[in-house]
């Protein structure tokens, strides 16, 4: 399902307010634009020497050009940037690029560096970005400006030596793993010019990503001694489906059945989206079941049948979509997620007792996603546990960083959770968490 995220881990936030002083921060989260770009690090994040499994590729809801990273563990882009490019393989540079600062340790070397200065006040930027990501972003900016400005020169400001060495070894990257090394000289096109701009008109890339002349000299020196490679359908194929989709949902409807007309799935895929957007829903619902017919084994159509069908309260044919899915993905949490929310649509004892069973096993996979706290505490409210629905409840206010509302549900939880179960410490420690004012 195509949704956003507004929780953010504390250190994505904290660059968020960077790039977005003044407005909500959220991620993207859908399952086949997540997988797609999966398929496309890989090969790079193989090369760099880096746990493909380990290493997320994160969607950020904004039309700004700009990807960055803040741990070891995440690359995020922004959806503005992936709508931007132009192949796989320009995709596929850039990740290569902020893998390459998660391969050389220039993350590690600036999060000692700001530990080791106690630069990062943990609680205070957590509640900064909260408030920025619920929706404030104004508030959150100020309240970040005492606590994570700092911060932010920490993790988003690359010393030119870092750039350089990032660069080199995305070459290598791209290279070791036969992506075209052209790629990167496209992208540094892409942003050329950009650091003339006024600050306020630059994308944030150009800030946290200087390009200098010697820079773009450099790289195109390396390219030209690089050997060079064709760019991989299978690559391409993934990319298309990833920026399709994400168009579909993210430009007019009108805009997208201009231009998909194909008779690709891909092409096929957009126009459901794109009918469905436009309120034309028996049309919308032929098609994606013409293109589940023509590709049974894709979990991914599956779940997008089963997002359409249940936005137009065809709730129990929903249930039967994202259940196909999942027999498809079993352990895919936002696939599950779906099932979870279509089951509790049912709204009858047996389908909430098995959406809690489900939504449990979605939050083990994923406990970032918002959604699915959301539908736990519901399944567990319905299947009378009104504690662990005050717990998760809680959980989910205190990640949004509205600690008020946070607060009183897990007042609630401890009141009526037993005294000493692993649940009943989970609300005590977000009490104790919060300053008493």
């Amino acid at each position: 399902m195509f949704v956003r995220n507004t929780f953010l881990s504390l250190l994505f936030a904290i660059a968020t307010l960077t790039a977005l002083p003044a407005k909500a921060a959220s991620l993207l989260r859908d399952p086949d634009i997540e997988y797609s770009l999966k398929q496309l690090a890989t090969p790079i994040l193989n090369a760099a020497g880096l746990n493909a499994g380990s290493v997320r590729i994160i969607m950020v809801n904004d039309r700004s050009l700009n990807a960055f990273v803040i741990d070891n563990k995440s690359i995020f882009i922004h959806s503005g940037l992936i709508l931007k490019l132009s192949s796989a393989s320009q995709l596929q540079a850039i990740i290569a690029h902020e893998a390459a600062h998660i391969a050389n340790g220039h993350l590690t070397r600036r999060i000692g560096n700001a530990r080791a200065s106690n630069r990062i006040a943990t609680f205070g930027a957590l509640l900064a970005v909260a408030v920025a990501a619920s929706g404030e972003g104004k508030a959150g900016a100020g309240i970040a400006a005492g606590v994570a400005g700092s911060a932010r020169g920490v993790f988003l400001s690359h010393t030119r030596a870092e750039e350089s060495s990032a660069d080199q070894a995305a070459l290598r990257y791209l290279v070791r793993a036969k992506v075209p090394p052209i790629a990167m000289a496209e992208v540094f096109e892409i942003f050329r010019g950009q650091e003339a701009l006024n600050i306020g008109r630059q994308d944030p890339y150009a800030r946290t990503h200087p390009l200098s002349r010697d820079r773009v000299r450099s790289i195109k020196g390396a390219i030209a001694g690089a050997r060079t490679y064709k760019e991989d359908p299978k690559y391409a194929y993934w990319f298309a489906r990833a920026q399709g989709k994400l168009s579909a949902f993210k430009r007019a409807p009108k805009w997208t059945l201009r231009r998909a007309k194909s008779n690709s799935d891909i092409d096929a895929m957009r126009r459901a989206i794109a009918l469905h957007r436009n309120s034309q829903s028996a049309k919308a619902k032929r098609d994606i079941a013409n293109l589940v017919a023509k590709n049974p084994k894709d979990a991914y159509f599956r779940e997008l049948q089963g997002q359409i069908l249940l936005e137009n309260r065809d709730f129990s044919a929903a249930v039967k979509a994202y259940d196909a899915g999942v027999r498809l993905a079993p352990n895919n949490s936002l696939i599950l997620g779906g099932l979870g929310r279509g089951l509790l649509t049912l709204k009858t004892k047996t389908a909430d007792k098995r959406a809690l069973n489900v939504l449990t096993k979605a939050r083990s996979r994923d406990d970032r996603d918002a959604g699915i706290m959301r539908d736990l505490a519901v399944a567990y409210a319905r299947t009378g546990n009104p504690g662990m629905a005050s717990l998760v409840t809680a959980e989910r206010y205190a990640l949004r960083g509205d600690l008020k509302n946070a607060q009183i549900q897990a007042k609630r939880a401890v009141g009526l959770l037993p005294r000493g179960s692993a649940a009943h410490r989970r609300a005590q420690d977000i009490l104790d968490s919060i300053p008493r004012q």
